[in-house]
């Protein structure tokens, strides 16, 4: 058992007959009442955000995980499927489990955590950012560069991005994955 003092984002915890991964969390000591603890949960086996307040103290019933390294193999349309860095095995996990499916591109190592007590994949965590290769878009318009001006921009694993406008077919950005925005172009 843990309590709102040991909450931290990432964390797995037992909750309402399910089991929630915390994605945000902010500790609040008003002026007048007992303090809370705000957070933002995810669920790892619907994927539906709830947000909830825990008091000060409460007893939360955490989840014993571990985490491995696993390279993305591919997606056959109804699961993407992952093999273990360490000792090969694959596993098969549903876009629900996936953040952001949409900037994996074969070959990248996510960090997948696991459940200690079942063997149970719970979440897929992407590096912080990705390098990506911008398969379209439209050339920028001269003289449109008043202000912070942006364009959509298809990146090779079919992902849409605003990028500035001096980005071309064929330049590599690196993308923030938590948001999906698009961070600096990469010189090669």
């Amino acid at each position: 058992m843990a309590s709102t003092s040991d909450i931290r984002n990432g964390l797995c915890i037992k909750y309402n007959h399910d089991i929630y991964k915390i994605i945000e969390f902010l500790h609040v000591k008003p002026g007048k009442g007992p303090a809370f603890v705000r957070t933002k949960l995810k669920s790892v086996t619907t994927g539906k955000v709830i947000d909830n307040t825990f008091s000060a103290g409460h007893k939360i019933d955490d989840v014993r995980v571990e985490t491995h390294k696993f390279q993305y193999l591919y997606n056959d349309g109804e699961y993407y499927h992952f093999m273990n860095e360490a000792d090969y095995s694959q596993i098969q996990l549903t876009e629900g489990a996936l953040d952001r499916p949409d900037l994996m591109k074969e070959g990248e190592v996510v960090t997948i955590q696991i459940n200690s007590e079942d063997n149970m994949p719970l979440s897929v965590d992407m590096p912080a950012s990705v390098i990506l290769e911008v398969t379209h878009t439209e050339p920028g318009v001269k003289g449109n560069t008043a202000t912070n001006a942006t364009k959509p921009a298809t990146v090779e694993t079919g992902a849409t991005v605003n990028v500035p406008l001096f980005i071309n077919e064929g330049d590599k950005i690196k993308i923030e994955t938590e948001k999906g925005t698009y961070k600096e172009r990469i010189k090669e």
